[in-house]
C-alpha cells in the first residue's frame, strides 16, 4: 500500500514542477512515507528522521515531510516537540502537498491529517516506482471497516471506500500498453470491494474477472483477503482464468478461536479451516501464505499450540510473523492488558518461525521435478547469467538465462530448492 501511495504522491508533485531524484543529497524536499501498523516501523522512521537531520543542518532550505499513516499519531511530537519535520500530511491529504510545501517554505506550520470518506485518488495516474518495468500495483480501495482490536489502520487510513471500476480498468490498460506483464490489485480487504452505480453493484469477484479479461498475457494478483469475506465465488473466478495467479494471502493471525474473538477477527478457527479447505478443493495447487501475531493479550500456551497446529495443518508456503505490539488508540490498548511477558513472546515467535521454515522448505521440495510457467522479472541477485521470476503460486525461481529476457514467460523444470527459492532450467 505504501508503494502505491508513494506513486500517487510522485504524480501529484510531478504535475506541480517537482522532479524525483534517487540521490538524497540532491533533494530539496524529502518526504518519508510511513506505516503505523507495528511499533518497530515507527521506531525505524523516527531513527531515519534523525539520521537525515544533518542534511538540514547543512542546508536550512531543505524541507522534510512526514506523510502517510504516522502523520496523525505523531504530528505534534515531530513538528513541535522534536522539530524533526517541516510538514505533515495524512494518507487522504496528498493533493494538498503543493500548498503544504509552500507554507513550510514560508516558515509556517504545514499540516493536514484530515481523513476523507470519498478520496480514492482514482483520477491520478501514478508515477511508477518499480524498477523492473514488469510488475506493478493498482490500488482498488482505501481505508478499512474491520475493527480488529489490535489494528490502527481504521484510525489512520479512515473508513473503507472502493474505487470506480472504470478507473481501475483504465489504469490496468495503461500498464498493459506500457509493457507491464503483472498487476497486483491492492486493498486493506479486497474481498469487501463494492461499487454501486446505476443500480448495478460491482463486487470483487466480478472486478477481478474484468481485470483478468483485459489481456490473457497479463498476470493478476491481489492482496489482502480477509477470511470472513473469502467467498467460493471468488475462488471459482480464480480457477476459471489461467492468468489470475494461484496464490492467496489469507491472514490467520491466530489458531485459537478464543484469541480470534479477542482480536475481533469475526471468524473462528473452524471457519478459517473451512476457507482453506475450499481453496484446496476449488483451486488445486493454489499456494497459501498468511500473517501470524503471537503474544496477543491473555494468550496462553494452549492458544499458542493451537496456532502451531493450524500452521502445520494448513502447510503455509510463506508467512509474515510478528510479536504483538500494543498500538495506542486501538480497542486492545483501551480494554486489554498487554500481559504476555516479552521473553514469552520472543520464545513463541521463534517457535513459529522455526515451524514456518520447515513448512516453506517442505513446500519447495514438493515442487522439485515439476514444470512451472515463470514470468521473468529480472536478473538473479547473485549472477547476471541467471534470471529470476515467479510462478503463478508466487514462488521465486532462479535459472540460467539461455537468451531469455525480462517480461517473457518460460517453462522451467525445478531441479532443486532452498527454503526460499526454487532452482531450475528452461525447457
Amino acid at each position: 500500500m505504501n508503494v502505491a501511495d508513494s506513486e500517487v504522491v510522485m504524480s501529484i508533485l510531478s504535475e506541480n514542477g517537482f522532479e524525483h531524484t534517487k540521490d538524497i543529497k540532491e533533494a530539496g524536499l524529502i518526504l518519508l512515507n510511513t506505516c503505523s501498523i507495528r511499533e518497530n516501523a515507527e521506531q525505524r522512521i523516527r531513527g531515519r528522521l534523525k539520521a537525515i537531520g544533518h542534511l538540514k543542518k547543512k542546508d536550512s532550505s531543505i524541507l522534510i515531510g512526514l506523510i502517510g499513516c504516522m502523520a496523525e499519531r505523531l504530528k505534534e511530537r515531530v513538528l513541535d516537540e522534536e522539530h524533526l519535520v517541516d510538514m505533515v500530511a495524512g494518507p487522504d491529504a496528498y493533493r494538498s502537498l503543493p500548498s503544504l510545501i509552500g507554507e513550510a517554505g514560508s516558515g509556517h506550520k504545514a499540516i493536514n491529517v484530515l481523513l476523507s470518506r470519498e478520496e480514492t485518488y482514482a483520477d491520478i495516474s501514478p508515477v511508477r516506482m518499480d524498477k523492473n518495468g514488469i510488475t506493478s500495483f493498482v490500488s482498488i480501495m482505501r481505508g478499512c471497516n474491520n475493527m480488529c482490536s489490535y489494528c490502527v489502520v481504521p484510525y489512520v487510513r479512515g473508513a473503507e471506500r472502493s474505487r470506480d471500476p472504470g478507473s481501475i480498468l483504465r489504469e490496468v490498460e495503461d500498464l498493459r500498453t506500457k509493457g507491464y506483464r503483472e498487476v497486483t490489485l491492492l486493498g486493506q480487504n479486497v474481498d469487501s470491494y463494492r461499487w454501486n452505480a446505476d443500480g448495478q453493484t460491482t463486487t470483487f469477484p466480478y472486478l477481478l474477472e474484468r481485470v483478468a479479461l483485459t489481456d490473457p498475457l497479463i498476470r493478476i494478483r491481489f492482496s489482502t483477503s480477509h477470511p470472513k469475506d473469502m467467498s467460493d465465488e471468488l475462488l471459482r473466478k480464480m480457477s476459471e482464468h489461467p492468468n489470475i495467479c494461484k496464490h492467496i494471502h489469507l491472514p490467520a493471525q491466530s489458531g485459537s478461536s478464543r484469541i480470534l474473538n479477542l482480536m475481533n477477527r469475526e471468524y473462528t478457527r473452524e471457519w478459517y479451516m473451512d476457507r482453506i479447505s475450499a481453496i484446496r478443493s476449488i483451486i488445486p495447487g493454489c499456494s497459501v501464505s498468511t500473517d501470524i501475531i503471537t503474544g496477543f493479550c491473555t494468550e496462553t500456551e494452549e492458544d499458542h499450540m493451537e496456532t502451531l497446529s493450524l500452521m502445520e495443518w494448513a502447510g503455509y508456503d510463506f508467512a509474515y510473523m510478528f510479536k504483538y505490539s500494543e498500538r495506542p488508540g486501538t480497542r486492545a490498548a483501551r480494554k486489554y492488558d498487554d500481559d504476555v511477558p516479552e521473553e514469552t513472546k520472543t520464545r513463541r515467535l521463534n517457535e513459529i518461525i522455526s515451524l514456518q521454515n520447515k513448512l516453506s522448505s517442505r513446500s519447495k521440495k514438493q515442487d522439485v521435478g515439476r514444470i512451472f510457467e515463470v514470468l521473468i522479472e529480472d536478473f538473479s541477485k547473485r549472477s547476471k547469467d541467471h534470471l529470476s521470476g515467479r510462478t503463478s503460486q508466487n514462488k521465486v525461481v532462479v535459472f540460467p538465462g539461455n537468451g531469455s529476457r525480462k517480461g517473457e514467460y518460460v517453462n522451467v523444470k525445478i531441479e532443486s530448492s532452498t527454503s526460499a527459492t526454487l532452482l531450475g532450467k528452461i525447457i
